[in-house]
């Protein structure tokens, strides 16, 4: 009579199965091993040698290992494969002798603040608990596995493309199919009330209103003007005036003189631009 199952538990050793030369600590080491620190550092050296300013391939070692120099993230820059090669077993001094400002410039960078670092660190959890309170399903993901999202695919570096790539979704993504949104900070107009001349004086004085006819400069409109010179259907910013006759500022110019009858609103003014 069966009344029980017995079922032999087995644990395959995948990365022995990957690399059969595997060893001792390199059980530790992932296909991420060494990526965070790369992202990191490709970000310090805005993707380019410290040494020539070309694009950069590779991490190097101010101090050669085999002059006792460390992995640690003070001893590393971004590196092309030619500089990398001239420098050999030599000192960051040594290699740059007769390159005195070059040689301050990379000092100066590698003592650089790590403020905004630490700033990252400090709301990156706050912000994800702000995500969740929206209700929708959240998603993590750390940097170095973007990375590797993004390399496996063969893409190009780029911020929205690494955005695209984040966590376990960012495995297969088409990006070539994707048109990046935008967003620039514009700001909510300013304080001064009078514009001047060439020489600071005032000439022209400024109004204290904002909303003419229940429009505001830089909403968001369409315009469909179907009388006059300017016929046509029209997308882009406005900016009003008292006497009802409006600017739009489009993507490509401006158009001026549209009156406010034929304007409709699509976003109100908040500060942004907005563009594909």
């Amino acid at each position: 009579m069966l009344d029980s199952f017995s079922m032999e538990l087995v644990s395959f050793d995948t990365q022995k199965m990957m690399n059969p030369d595997i060893q001792r600590q390199d059980y530790q080491k992932g296909t991420l091993f060494g990526t965070e620190c790369r992202a990191y550092l490709m970000h310090k050296w805005e993707g380019k040698c410290a040494y020539c300013g070309r694009k950069a391939e590779e991490v190097e070692h101010l101090v050669p290992r085999s002059r006792g120099g460390s992995n640690r993230i003070s001893n590393l820059v971004m590196s092309c494969r030619k500089c990398n090669n001239l420098k050999d077993n030599q000192t960051l001094e040594e290699f740059l002798k007769r390159k005195p400002a070059q040689l301050r410039r990379i000092q100066a960078q590698q003592q650089a603040s790590l403020a905004d670092t630490a700033a990252v660190n400090a709301t990156n959890y706050r912000l994800l608990d702000e995500l969740k309170r929206f209700g929708y399903p959240v998603e993590t993901g750390s940097g170095a596995q973007t990375s590797f999202n993004r390399q496996q695919q063969e893409y190009d570096k780029a911020h929205w493309i690494d955005a695209a790539c984040v966590g376990n979704s960012g495995e297969q993504v088409r990006v070539p199919h994707l048109r990046p949104l935008q967003i620039k900070c514009m700001g909510r107009g300013n304080r001064q009330m009078c514009r001047t001349d060439k020489y600071g004086f005032p000439n022209k004085h400024r109004t204290r209103q904002k909303v003419f006819f229940g429009f505001q400069t830089g909403d968001i409109c369409r315009a469909i003007v179907t009388t006059g010179k300017k016929i046509g259907a029209y997308v882009g910013r406005i900016s009003v005036r008292a006497t009802g006759s409006f600017a739009l500022f489009l993507g490509a110019g401006k158009v001026d003189g549209i009156n406010k009858r034929f304007f409709q609103t699509l976003q109100r003014q908040d500060g942004y631009s907005y563009s594909f």
